[in-house]
């Protein structure tokens, strides 16, 4: 697991050692640097990925497209430190990347000796997802890729592959026994993505078939079962929620121990009572093993991980909560920790108050 990534003049932060947990909470105003932790995991990764981890840090490529050094380095650097360094702590080692600043380039050169990625396996192993906010959207059909979702096992940045991820594996045991939904006996892929999809649209069953004759795939939502089953509806026709979601309950689902998943905004038109049951979700991943790195504006999806503590689903010393606030280029970061009880200790200022200040002006 990883135990904290550190961060020195990248982006907003001129140096941040940020603690991580089995289920971690980024939230905070926009542009205040949540988006920022994620970025720089997914850009080791695609630096790995890419093979070029030993040699420098790669910032446009398929997880991130960060610009060039100009874009990511700290406005409000060191002279003494002009460098760009991503420090990872947690497999039982540290492990750190120091890239120097070449304001045109999208592939900084290392300085110093690379850091021995083989010793992190939760970051460089299998089991890696990340997704983005901008996920898919309905669409009449998704791509296919074999070696996408087969040989990588892996959903796409956007969840582009989820469909076809559904498809090949849909026979799939789900691996986590706390993932597994109590409403649906079975514990293939596609039973329990359609169990907890029914969390978020009541009576939903979802369906992935490849197309014939083409390299694409479909994606097909009915509604009710047996004789009053509905015809089959395409995504275009069905609410938007129910298919930006998809890939965030496959790659739960999907998620095996030691696996690392890294989410954007996973409650992006959710009913409240969805973005609480993702966050059930998320905790059960994190329970049996996996990472989960969320980041979040949903205080739904914040007392949806609270209620999981106090249910003992998830102990609290398994979580972290990060709240992020900026001032001009200065980004701090404070963090609450969290009870077994589920209550915080504390609560600053502008975290999750708008409800109350709301309600304050009307009732006054």
């Amino acid at each position: 697991m990883l135990e904290q990534i550190g961060l020195t003049n990248f982006k907003a932060f001129a140096r941040q050692e940020l603690p991580l947990a089995p289920f971690t909470l980024l939230t905070g105003l926009n542009s205040s640097g949540k988006s920022t932790v994620l970025q720089a995991l997914s850009l080791l990764r695609q630096s790995f990925d890419s093979g070029e981890l030993g040699h420098g840090l790669l910032l446009n490529e398929e997880l991130v497209q960060l610009g060039t050094g100009r874009d990511v380095r700290h406005e409000a650097y060191q002279e003494d430190d002009p460098h760009i360094t991503l420090a990872v702590r947690g497999d039982g080692c540290a492990v750190s990347w120091t890239a120097a600043y070449e304001p045109e380039a999208d592939h900084l050169p290392l300085v110093g000796p690379a850091g021995d990625p083989g010793r992190l396996p939760t970051l460089f192993g299998p089991g890696f997802q990340y997704l983005r906010a901008d996920r898919i959207a309905p669409e009449v059909s998704y791509p296919r890729s074999h070696h996408a979702v087969v040989t990588r096992e892996f959903l796409g940045p956007h969840g582009e592959h989820t469909v076809n991820f559904l498809r090949a594996h849909q026979e799939r045991h789900v691996a986590m026994d706390g993932l597994v939904h109590p409403g649906e006996s079975s514990r293939k892929l596609l039973d329990q993505t359609a169990a907890w999809l029914r969390k978020l649209c009541p009576g939903v069953q979802v369906d992935a078939e490849g197309i014939a004759g083409t390299d694409t795939v479909r994606l097909s939502y009915t509604f009710g079962s047996g004789a009053s089953a509905s015809n089959p509806h395409r995504p275009t026709n069905v609410g938007f929620g129910l298919t930006y979601a998809l890939p965030v309950v496959v790659a739960c689902l999907s998620a095996r121990p030691g696996s690392l998943v890294l989410l954007e905004n996973p409650e992006a038109h959710l009913h409240p009572r969805g973005q609480t049951w993702l966050a059930y979700l998320a905790c059960a991943a994190a329970a049996g093993g996996a990472q989960i790195v969320m980041e979040t504006h949903s205080d739904h999806v914040l007392n949806g991980m609270r209620l999981c503590v106090k249910e003992r689903r998830i102990p609290g010393a398994s979580t972290a909560v990060h709240y992020f606030r900026r001032d001009g280029m200065v980004t701090e970061v404070l963090s609450p920790a969290v009870g077994d009880d589920g209550m915080l200790s504390d609560w600053p200022e502008g975290f999750f108050d708008e409800w109350e200040n709301a309600l304050d002006q009307l009732l006054d």
